[in-house]
């Protein structure tokens, strides 16, 4: 299969997960693992891609963020989301820099994100079967108070790990915290802005050194693919959160999960 195939799989692959709650990462590593695609690019491509994913939040709220712009300075509510996404940002951000190495060469592997898939989908069921995130206080992405974003942040600490999901960690982290549903599902939408692009940014003015010339091409058709993509995925998770809750994603992450098991062992992967 042409390299340009597989990107083209690829940025689907991405564009569909990174905002439903079940690891865009994970997924990108185990399908570049069944496609043998990116081998020598060390976790760079599964982050670099993720940029797309951005620009699709960016044209996705392109309206609602011009107007927030215009609004900061005699908005209080406005300037109190973008200090919750700011607060919410560094818990992980700081320890992906320290620990972006290890990261890379320690957990970027189907066997890590086949693990987090299942672990993450039993807790999807603990938490909407017991009822853990009910009893929300919070409508608004303007109302969210400091305590609350900081939760979000350090709940999308565990996202570095990959088969976590950051959109996944995130909405949860969000409805612990007493934001409803679609309001945790915006804001984990708009922490994606500065998450993904900080990472994007960092990652590949690290790896500069070690990618091929025909590298660069692969990772901006990726990004652009998957930018499309998630458009469409963003738009049908906010349809469904307001009338679902996440059950259907935990015995999707243990079914894929288990799937991804049997393949290791099979030596598929």
């Amino acid at each position: 299969m042409p390299d340009v195939i597989k990107v083209i799989v690829l940025g689907i692959v991405q564009g569909i997960t990174e905002y439903l709650p079940v690891s865009s990462t994970g997924h990108l590593i185990v399908a570049a693992a069944l496609l043998d695609f990116g081998a020598g690019l060390g976790g760079t491509f599964e982050i670099f891609i993720q940029v797309g994913s951005v620009v699709a939040v960016l044209i996705f709220y392109r309206a609602e963020l011009w107007q927030q712009v215009r609004a900061v300075r005699t908005d209080a509510g406005v300037r109190r989301f973008w200090w919750g996404v700011a607060l919410a940002f560094v818990p992980a951000a700081a320890i992906g820099f320290l620990l972006k190495d290890w990261i890379k060469s320690g957990l970027y592997s189907p066997v890590v994100v086949a693990i987090s898939l299942i672990v993450g989908g039993v807790a999807f069921l603990i938490i909407e079967r017991t009822g853990l995130a009910e009893g929300a206080d919070t409508h608004q992405i303007t109302d969210i108070r400091p305590l609350q974003a900081l939760g979000i942040g350090l709940a999308q600490c565990i996202a570095l790990i990959p088969g976590v999901s950051r959109s996944g960690a995130s909405i949860i982290g969000g409805m612990l915290v007493k934001l409803d549903r679609p309001t945790a599902t915006r804001f984990s939408f708009f922490l994606a802005i500065p998450t993904l692009g900080g990472a994007t940014l960092y990652d590949l003015l690290t790896s500069l050194d070690r990618l091929q010339p025909g590298d660069m091409v692969n990772l901006l058709l990726g990004a652009g693919v998957a930018a499309l993509v998630s458009l469409a995925a963003m738009g049908w998770l906010l349809r469904y959160v307001a009338r679902n809750d996440f059950t259907a994603f935990g015995f999707y992450r243990m079914v894929i999960g288990g799937v991804i098991l049997l393949l290791i062992a099979a030596s598929t992967i």
